[in-house]
């Protein structure tokens, strides 16, 4: 047996699944992969390079790491994902612990890059972006009852605040039949709930002939008699089709939930932005979901502090954040990232400008999730049980409203029989905690 592999994965899910294909390349080659990098041989650090916090995160990890090689613990540290990609041969200049350091599109070569640093060769190696591997095998490191599936790589949106084509390149979509051959082996080995990621997925196919085909990539999965769910993320306001809303409202395994990222809802902003819309096509979407998709939840997000942005640009977004009543909000102070258009534009605001409006924003938003959790006591709603919390001594889960980390949770009791993990169950909803809902479940003995 060769030498033990660990990883640390960090940022989105679509870097996740990345991370999970280079474990599966080590696994065939022979290598042990250990859950724990502080007990390995080699630790691989699969970076996020997208915001400045990220970065920072990214750069600690790597720090921990470092002291554990200079204890004589670990032999090696690979450093790989997107701040490889974005940095490339600054970061072993910067981090001189480092042995290797490879961008996204020597993901397929890990192998050889753990052979070689255990031979005690330093490496930067930067092929091009494209050869990024789309589709292979994978060693999941979610739960076995859900798994993400990225139908596509790069993105051509070119938002001005964000470094994501320069680091994964343009947009290309997966073909469907290799997409639905993937999902039917996931729903194989215990998949309930299908995760649909990437860049933006509401673009998918339009690489392949100027259409999303994301609507009927989504009618196919559907197909797949034993998955259970399929949750959408990443859908951008200007591609929500009629055609996908009436995917979302028609399809009973795709969960009613939509995560929509908006940023901003004034008109000058989001032209800044790179971002089509204003307030009223917005305000628009969110009305004809709402009424098209019965019980939708929807989720987005919201950028404060962009570079020139007045009080009153703020309020407005505040005022239709309010107005809006999203079931599920995240608010991010706007980061100035190099070589970015918005980095380079006139009146930045100051650091404290920024964290101060997003801290207004989902103070506001709070409150309003706490409402639409109030709004749950005394339904019946289906949970996917997630395990058990001792010290409550209770059991929690997710409901179709609650995306894996990111979302709340649902607690219950069990009044029958206990349920297992990865059980979708009915629970009746009693109460609440702060944003999340508390409720209580029984199966009958002869179902469970």
């Amino acid at each position: 047996m060769k030498e033990r592999i660990g990883m640390v994965s960090l940022g989105c899910a679509k870097n996740r699944v990345d991370a999970e294909m280079m474990l599966y390349t080590l696994k065939e080659e022979g290598y042990q992969i250990v859950a724990d990098p502080a007990l390995c041989d080699v630790a691989i650090v699969n970076t996020c390079g997208f915001i400045e916090d990220a970065k920072q995160e990214s750069i600690d990890e790597v720090l921990e790491l470092a002291a554990l090689k200079k204890e004589g613990r670990i032999k090696a540290i690979i450093v790989t994902g997107c701040l490889a990609e974005r940095y490339q041969s600054e970061v072993m200049k910067e981090l001189y612990e480092v042995d290797a350091v490879a961008g996204i599109g020597a993901n397929g070569k890990i192998a050889d890059i753990v052979r070689e640093v255990l031979e005690g060769k330093k490496q930067e190696i930067f092929p091009d972006k494209d050869l990024l591997p789309l589709c292979g095998g994978r060693i999941r490191s979610t739960p076995f009852y859900y798994a993400y599936l990225k139908i596509a790589e790069g993105c051509d949106n070119h938002c001005t605040y964000c470094a994501i084509p320069a680091i994964r390149g343009k947009f290309r979509s997966r073909l469907i039949p290799e997409l639905i051959a993937e999902a039917a082996e996931l729903v194989k080995t215990g998949v309930k709930e299908l995760i649909v990621i990437a860049q933006d997925t509401s673009r998918y196919g339009e690489d392949f002939g100027g259409k999303s085909l994301l609507p009927q990539l989504l009618t196919e999965l559907c197909r797949i008699e034993e998955l259970q769910y399929i949750r959408v993320l990443y859908c951008y306001p200007e591609r929500m089709t009629d055609e996908l809303i009436d995917v979302f409202a028609r399809e009973k395994k795709i969960l009613k939930y939509i995560d929509i990222p908006m940023q901003h809802c004034n008109k000058r902003i989001l032209k800044l932005m790179n971002r089509k819309g204003d307030r009223e096509s917005l305000t628009a979407l969110v009305n004809k979901l709402r009424e098209r998709v019965k019980g939708i939840v929807l989720r987005t997000t919201v950028m404060t502090g962009f570079p020139s942005e007045t009080k009153e640009e703020f309020e407005e977004l505040a005022e239709f954040v309010k107005e809006m009543k999203f079931e599920r909000l995240g608010c991010f102070a706007y980061s100035a990232e190099e070589n970015t258009p918005a980095a380079k534009m006139k009146d930045q605001l100051d650091e404290d400008t920024k964290k101060r409006r997003q801290e207004l924003i989902m103070e506001q938003q709070q409150l309003v999730m706490a409402d639409y959790a109030r709004s749950q006591v005394g339904r019946t709603i289906r949970v996917l049980c997630e395990g058990f919390d001792r010290y409550a001594e209770c059991f929690f889960g997710r409901s179709a409203a609650d995306a894996p980390e990111v979302d709340g949770k649902v607690f219950f009791i069990a009044e029958g029989k206990r349920p297992k993990i990865g059980d979708i169950v009915s629970v009746e909803i009693t109460d609440t905690l702060d944003c999340d809902v508390m409720g209580s479940c029984n199966i009958p003995e002869e179902q469970a």
